[in-house]
């Protein structure tokens, strides 16, 4: 598989998916930074962080009471805890996006990530998240913590989500998420329009899985199928 870099386009396109409340005070991202180092030492390794780690940022998390002094060092408050286990989830799902959908190579995914925690906010982790299927990990293997949309897609399974190949001829539904973390399927899929919150209607199951996306038919075959999880409608 070739590998890409981030064209300014892509950056374009994500960054402007993010569609910030005026009226809410952000984190800055020096704040944000802190905070993500914090919640992986303190809660994640459940170990104190190095001295110089809040060398920046310090003074913004406090005014904003994110952090306080314990014992002469620097620990996260409830609030704290919330916002930096935001950010880290929001930096393994732009790792996520990265590898799986725009397929950048490993030696740029931490640092062009490192930016993209800082967009991917005001519900547009949780788009990101459903759109790479609710991954569970980072590529590197860290757990992802899970946010109301996997909480949700939990229950959705239980329910009415069920893969392209269970569906009957003539069902309808909307698409809910792609199972798949293979590149070439995924840009296989987007480039059919299959993203989450498509209308799509079954036409027929064999001997290919044939389907309608909008005013387009595609045919797919079963591994395709498989990976499309739609919300069927009752």
């Amino acid at each position: 598989m070739s590998v890409l870099r981030l064209s300014k386009s892509a950056e374009t396109k994500i960054i402007k998916m993010a569609k910030y409340n005026k009226d809410k005070k952000m984190i800055n991202p020096e704040v944000e930074e802190l905070l993500e180092s914090l919640y992986q030492y303190e809660i994640e390794d459940g170990r104190y962080p190095p001295e110089n780690i809040t060398e920046n940022g310090a003074d913004g998390a406090t005014s904003l009471k994110l952090i306080k002094l314990h014992e002469e060092k620097y620990k996260l408050t409830e609030a704290g805890k919330e916002a930096g286990k935001s950010v880290v989830r929001r930096h393994r799902l732009a790792e996520r996006l990265l590898q799986d959908v725009l397929a950048v190579g490993p030696s740029h995914i931490e640092e062009d990530a490192c930016r993209f925690e800082h967009v991917l906010q005001d519900e547009v982790d949780q788009k990101v998240c459903i759109l790479l299927g609710h991954p569970t990990h980072c590529p590197h293997g860290k757990s992802i913590p899970q946010a109301q949309c996997c909480r949700k897609a939990q229950v959705d399974l239980i329910k009415e989500v069920r893969p392209l190949c269970d569906a009957r001829p003539e069902s309808e539904g909307t698409v809910a998420y792609l199972a798949t973390k293979d590149n070439r399927q995924v840009q296989k899929l987007l480039a059919m329009g299959i993203l989450p919150g498509a209308n799509i209607k079954v036409i027929r199951q064999f001997p290919s899985y044939v389907f309608q996306v909008g005013y387009s038919q595609f045919a797919v075959d079963r591994p395709l199928a498989e990976v499309i999880y739609v919300r069927w409608n009752e």
